[in-house]
This record gives C-alpha cells, structure tokens and sequence, in this order.
C-alpha cells in the first residue's frame, strides 16, 4: 500500500520515495538514495522525516571521513578490539574521554585525524600501546 502525506503549505500531494541525491565536501561529491516524501513534480519541496536526515547526516560523515582521512566507525572498533580495550579505556588511554570511543563507534560523531592517525599507528604496531601511559578508569 502506498503512502500519502500532503505538503503543508501547497496541499500538494507528496509519495514514500527514495531518491538519489548528490551531496558535496570540498571538491569531493558523494551519491546516495535519500529516503522521504516527494511531490511528483517540482511544486513544492521534499518532506523529509528525522530517520530519513539520519542517513543524510551518515552520508555527509562518510564524504567528510573520506575526504579528511578520517576512520570509520567500524574500522575505529575492530582495532580497539584489536588492541583489546574497552570503549572505556581506549577514551581514556588515547584521549578522548570515557563515552568518545562509544561514540566514535556508533558513528555519532567522527574521531579527529590525531585519533583517526593514533589508531592507524597501533594498529600496524600493538605494542606502542604500552608506552602510553594508563589512564585511571573514575
């Protein structure tokens, strides 16, 4: 069943879609299918939900991390495992603080290219780790 919303302020008729949409970070563009409420034609402008700006903020991460040399959420867990630390203690050994690597992980925001740089590191040489010093979990 298809569902139907009208526009607000036209009365137009807007559909569930999902659309290529084209976003830009310095020079660099990125292409991917944007969910939300589109009009048939350009009468008005597309309607978008808070689930669907979340994979448009997801998409201008991605660009940005790819355009910064930034880490990935899943790249920045499979080396703390590596390492084998906590999200706990990765944040408050490599800096950061306690919930950093939480949200490094969950992809709420995006590791600075110290820490993005830090990772790729000890990931090529583990025992590093044990040079820095160890951090008191409060």
């Amino acid at each position: 069943m298809e569902e139907h919303k009208y526009d607000t302020e036209t009365g137009v008729e807007l559909k569930r879609d999902v659309r290529p949409l084209t976003i830009k970070y310095q020079g660099r563009s990125k292409t991917f299918d944007m969910p939300g409420w589109y009009p048939a034609t350009d009468e008005c402008d597309a309607t978008f939900t808070q689930d669907d700006l979340k994979v448009y903020d997801n998409a201008i991460k991605e660009l940005k991390a790819e355009v910064e040399h930034l880490l990935l959420p899943n790249e920045i867990r499979t080396i703390r495992k590596r390492l084998n630390l906590t999200q706990i203690q990765a944040g408050l050994i490599l800096g950061g603080g306690k919930r950093a690597f939480q949200k490094y992980e969950s992809g709420d925001i995006l590791p600075s290219r110290a820490i993005s740089n830090l990772l790729r590191l000890l990931s090529i040489k583990p025992s590093l780790l044990k040079e820095l010093p160890a951090a008191d979990e409060e």
